[in-house]
């Protein structure tokens, strides 16, 4: 850390703090404190601050009160007889689960609607800080300190007033992450010095070092690059690597305020357990084991304004089963994958699962292939939409399904549809797979 580094920590942060009444400073101090634990002082925080959450709740939060859940003495059994909370049931009981109506004086947080219905949750100023806080303490596991350089791709481009100032003072260049124009990435780039870092969705990062390879824009370089919003794909890492001279250290988390993981300077994606209990389940409710794929229900543990017991995010990961500790010193459990949403799952006839990383990972080999997605209409019915590059020809498409076939170890009716654009998300990102099945788990357990 250098002396501006110090001056905004110490002087800067703390004074903007006084002023706009949130206590970012002393949510960052209070995640360093804990990153460090060992894995038996790690578990007696997270058993108090999930009975303290759930005792709360139960009491204090209308919704949770009404719904008569059986209390047991050993918090995660008792966590289990709470059902799933979608974003659908948050949106129909909004005002019972709000400890006050009064909205005006919370911080509201709008999910994009990525999976059909927008997310909307508030949180007290200290709540909304201390999420703010965990996420730069990501950060600082990719090298990065308050004050350095930022190039960082962002999806609020009409910045207010007071993000214009903190941009200024944390040396923060923000451009547009939802429409990202050639020319504009040509100039940002060349005016990036060699010591500043980048951060942004994935897809974005990623679409920044494609342009900065084809432009031939080769002396570009980051101290690291730090992910999150959308899926970090291997082969985006390893384009952006190998672009830009850098690593890349993957976020995963939420709108919502939730930082669910971090990926540390060993490259283990760690689980932030003082701030959140992560349940992976199977289709029926049922914990799955370390090794094994299941649907991400997550826990804020520091959110009393509008408490998210068992958040239904629709992602599916699986979780480590690797016991061997990690270089980095940190004893906070691993997650072996983030596949992405339950929606990026191609279920063939005979009833195998392929994940989003298998198509990706035949494609990414394929130049003649510019861009694709593919869509499960039903069960027999698979379609993949192709934006062709040059060289392309029917043949491509041939070597393709024959790939697809022999990866899969079967074949299943598979059509090919030539486009010349592929809609993204409503929240800018890329679509890679579109399934139109019913999802394989019961949000109403």
């Amino acid at each position: 850390m250098n002396l501006y580094n110090h001056f905004v920590e110490k002087i800067v942060l703390p004074v903007g703090d006084k002023v706009l009444g949130t206590s970012f400073i002393k949510g960052l101090q209070h995640w360093r404190s804990l990153q460090y634990l060992d894995a038996n002082a790690l578990q007696v925080q997270q058993t108090k601050a999930l009975n303290d959450l759930l005792t709360y709740s139960t009491t204090k939060i209308n919704y949770y009160k009404n719904l008569n859940v059986k209390k047991y003495d050993n918090p995660y059994e008792w966590i289990k007889q709470f059902p799933l909370l979608t974003k659908k049931r948050i949106k129909e009981n909004l005002t019972e689960m709000l400890i006050t109506p009064n909205v005006e004086q919370l911080v509201k947080e709008s999910s994009s609607g990525s999976s059909g219905i927008q997310g909307t949750v508030y949180m007290s100023k200290q709540e909304a800080s201390f999420s703010q806080g965990l996420q730069i303490l990501a950060w600082e596991w990719g090298g990065y300190h308050l004050g350095d350089t930022v190039l960082q791709l962002g999806i609020t481009p009409e910045r207010t007033r007071v993000k214009q100032i903190k941009d200024i003072l944390l040396n923060t260049t923000y451009t547009n992450a939802y429409n990202i124009d050639e020319n504009i990435v040509i100039d940002v780039l060349k005016k990036q010095k060699t010591n500043g870092f980048f951060c942004g969705y994935a897809s974005g990062l990623y679409t920044y070092a494609k342009i900065a390879e084809e432009k031939g824009l080769s002396n570009i370089k980051f101290k690291s690059v730090i992910s999150f919003g959308d899926k970090m794909f291997p082969h985006y890492r390893k384009k952006i690597e190998q672009v830009f001279n850098t690593k890349v250290y993957d976020n995963y988390g939420c709108t919502e305020g939730i930082i669910i993981s971090a990926e540390c300077e060993h490259g283990n994606q760690h689980i932030i357990t003082p701030h959140v209990y992560l349940e992976l389940l199977d289709g029926n409710g049922n914990e799955v084991a370390p090794g094994e794929q299941g649907y991400v229900v997550v826990t804020r543990l520091d959110a009393y304004t509008m408490p998210l017991i068992r958040y239904y995010l629709g992602d599916l990961a699986i979780k480590s089963k690797n016991e061997t500790e990690c270089p980095c010193g940190r004893k906070l459990p691993m997650l072996d994958m983030i596949i992405g949403r339950d929606t990026d799952i191609i279920i063939t006839p005979r009833g195998k699962r392929l994940i989003v990383h298998f198509f990706t990972g035949i494609c990414e080999h394929i130049s003649e292939i510019k861009q694709f997605r593919v869509i499960q209409h039903q069960i027999d019915d698979i379609e993949m939409e192709v934006i062709p590059d040059i060289h392309f020809s029917n043949d491509i498409l041939e070597a393709l399904k024959s790939k697809i076939f022999d990866r899969a170890t079967e074949t299943f009716p598979l059509r090919f549809t030539i486009v010349e654009k592929i809609p993204s998300t409503s929240s800018g990102k890329p679509q890679i797979i579109l399934s139109k099945l019913p999802k394989e788990i019961n949000t109403n357990l």
